[in-house]
């Protein structure tokens, strides 16, 4: 027999997670099918530590961030666990343009501070700083896995279903909404559907029966397979005092933040910004980590973190989806909402992002246009 719900959520990452909970929430009968586990070690949201910061040069980024941090105390309250552990972030580079951040924190009324370099250094000797310094104090480290853990209880204490295991191979209309097919031959079917993906949706878009004009104005999406580098503090004293940050430069990118559970929180983990390779999709990540990447991030702390041993202690691979404006996609047509975070930086809006996927995908709001460029461009022909 073919089961049936009233909403579907395919895909139980932090987006994914989070939709299915605020929509069990509202009272909505509702199935989480997940390929493997929820937040699963091949995706994008497994894992103790993913930046929590305020630090965007578009205003409404940083507002959607002081809004999404009160969902995140609420959720950490019900599930009885902490999600964010305060850390700080500092940012600087000649491309990272701290003054300008400063500004839009000071708009939005975020607590910050601007420094020259030397007082940087000052504070924070295992760093080397050549330009302006923005630090807020605010900013911190998402356990991601605890995180998706948390919210997909928090779905099925609201009556909401997970069946792992599931993979989706194609989604077809019927007379009352959308039948899944699986990979194994399983069916499912669903009166409203919500897709969250992750680096597995450029290989289902062209499954999921889209109309031509919806699929044709949905943004470029590509899937990069980043790398990540976990480097011991010389001092393991001062592991508690080191921050996040981000640090742009002409010649690299590079994001680094207390490694946490992930590598026995004896390091920083470090990254280089949009480093690794593009894959067509999540299915043909091969987990194995570029050489010339390392080569490029031990560079790096060697250079720039001098309070880090410059041989990396652990490593791993890690997906990236984006657009090419790095906004969201969370756009509706029929019953079927599509929904991709963008893992370079929506991990932070995660709880946020499910309650603007709940309101579009039961009618109950709308959500910013900026991230429904199929639906605009449909309506515009």
């Amino acid at each position: 027999m073919t089961d049936s719900s009233d909403y579907v959520v395919v895909g139980a990452g932090l987006a994914g997670a989070a939709t299915a909970w605020q929509l069990a929430a509202r009272g909505h009968q509702v199935t989480i099918l997940e390929r493997n586990v929820p937040a699963s070690h091949d995706a994008s949201s497994h894992g103790s530590a993913r930046i929590f910061r305020y630090a965007y040069a578009d205003h409404f980024y940083t507002h959607a961030v002081a809004e999404s941090k009160g969902l995140w105390d609420g959720l950490a309250e019900v599930a009885g666990t902490p999600l964010i552990t305060p850390s700080g972030a500092v940012d600087f580079g000649s491309e990272r343009h701290p003054r300008l951040l400063a500004s839009v924190l000071a708009d939005e009324g975020i607590e910050h501070e601007l420094l020259d370099a030397d007082a940087a250094r000052d504070r924070w000797p295992g760093l080397a700083f050549d330009t302006e310094v923005l630090w807020h104090p605010g900013a911190g480290v998402i356990d991601a896995e605890t995180a998706v853990n948390a919210m997909v209880d928090q779905a099925v204490k609201h009556g909401a279903r997970l069946l792992t295991g599931w993979s989706l191979r194609s989604l077809d209309r019927t007379a009352a909404g959308y039948r899944l097919s699986s990979t194994t031959g399983e069916t499912f079917d669903a009166g409203h559907v919500v897709i969250s993906a992750g680096g597995w949706l450029p290989g289902l878009l062209g499954k999921l029966g889209l109309p031509a004009g919806f699929l044709a104005g949905l943004p470029q999406i590509t899937v990069r397979q980043e790398q990540a580098f976990h480097f011991r503090y010389r001092d393991p004293d001062s592991a508690a005092k080191w921050p996040t940050f981000i640090n742009k430069r002409e010649d690299i990118q590079v994001y680094g933040l207390p490694g946490g559970r992930d590598a026995g929180f004896a390091g920083q983990k470090v990254a280089e910004y949009n480093g690794g390779r593009f894959i067509p999709s999540a299915a043909e990540q091969t987990r194995e980590v570029d050489p010339a990447n390392r080569s490029r991030v031990v560079d790096y702390v060697t250079r720039l973190l001098p309070g880090l041993d410059p041989e990396p202690y652990a490593e791993t691979t890690c997906l990236f989806t984006n657009t090419p404006t790095e906004d969201f996609i969370i756009d509706r047509v029929d019953g079927l909402t599509i929904l991709s975070p963008c893992s370079g930086h929506g991990a932070k809006f995660a709880p946020l992002i499910g309650q603007w996927a709940a309101d579009l995908a039961s009618g109950a709001a709308n959500v910013a246009l900026r991230f429904r460029t199929a639906t605009t461009a449909v309506s515009n022909r």
